[in-house]
């Protein structure tokens, strides 16, 4: 996290408005990539460009831990309804305890500080990707996975070149649903000692400053707006066609489906 931060703040702010700019083209068009550099160029003019610099950081440190733990705990979670009932009553505690609950824990284990925060956000962010992962999986057509045995697939392959690009549009929406809950959780971890947009907010209204806690919200908004239209681009997508065992699969169930039509 701390080099992601210092890394960020280091490239200057045009080599970044260039590189969301060239993002968003790519997701979204020319348009939503033109109005994501202004949006972000207007939160650079009120003065909240290294505070935003350091909220990324924490929500993308964040997000990437979780892909690393919750995909693959998905993907156990998919094979095993074993494991999936063990980690089943986890999650939904996690996703029920409110928000402030985590901090108690958190604190009295690791103290206070951006660190401390980033714990948090990655416990409270976790279980959609875990769930959703394991749930488009589960969804992958049975015949589409025969197939791909018929054809001599193993466990693996069938996981790498079927299973996952099949999934991947409600995995991409598991993605989007953590990358939001980390972006309101890195408001609530300012209360204990982490900096960024969150600290903004928390000190505007703890000096009654209407003002300076209302540009702390625009920038928070902003980032989430940016954050959210992207991701949901991701969702979106078609899965990828490869020429292996992914198309000798699909092409097999396709056959299969007509000709019991016919």
């Amino acid at each position: 996290m701390s080099g992601t931060e210092d890394f960020l703040l280091w490239l200057p702010p045009l080599i970044i408005l260039l590189v969301v700019f060239l993002i968003g083209w790519r997701l979204k068009g020319w348009v939503f990539g033109l109005i994501s550099a202004i949006t972000l160029t207007f939160v650079g003019f009120l003065g909240l460009w290294q505070a935003t610099m350091t909220t990324l950081a924490l929500v993308l440190s964040a997000v990437i831990f979780c892909i690393l733990v919750g995909v693959p705990t998905g993907i156990l979670a998919a094979r095993s309804n074993k494991f999936a009932g063990i980690i089943r009553p986890l999650l939904d505690a996690m996703q029920t305890i409110p928000a402030f609950v985590y901090l108690v824990p958190i604190v009295m284990l690791f103290g206070v500080g951006l660190v401390p925060g980033l714990i948090a956000v990655i416990v409270f962010a976790l279980p959609p990707i875990i769930r959703l992962t394991d749930l488009g999986i589960r969804q992958v057509p049975k015949d589409v996975v025969e197939a791909g045995r018929s054809f001599g697939g193993t466990s693996n392959q069938i996981l790498l070149n079927i299973q996952i690009p099949l999934a991947m549009p409600t995995i991409m929406a598991g993605l989007n649903q953590t990358l939001m809950l980390a972006m309101s959780m890195a408001v609530v971890i300012a209360l204990i000692g982490a900096s960024g947009l969150g600290l903004v907010v928390w000190t505007g209204l703890g000096r009654n400053d209407v003002g300076y806690a209302a540009i702390g919200g625009i920038g928070i908004v902003a980032i989430a707006i940016i954050l959210d239209r992207m991701s949901q681009s991701l969702t979106t997508a078609q899965p990828r066609k490869g020429t292996g065992l992914f198309q000798k699969a699909v092409t097999l169930f396709k056959s299969l489906r007509k000709k019991t039509k016919t």
